[in-house]
């Protein structure tokens, strides 16, 4: 059996423009702010690379 892939859901804040959003900490692509295009998440092919402040961790 497979073993099934676990990430959790964070809040993060841009490091640019203070914009809060929701993302995956697995991201299978890179992730932009909505608000101002910098990237803050990149993806490494398994747990991302945040580049941003982790506000939350959500369950």
């Amino acid at each position: 059996m497979a073993s099934k892939g676990r990430g959790n859901f964070l809040k993060v804040k841009c490091l640019d423009c203070d914009n809060e959003q929701i993302i995956f900490d697995r991201a299978a692509s890179d992730v932009k702010c909505i608000i101002c295009g910098k990237t803050i998440v990149k993806s490494r092919g398994s747990k991302a690379k945040i580049i941003a402040h982790i506000e939350e961790v959500l369950n």
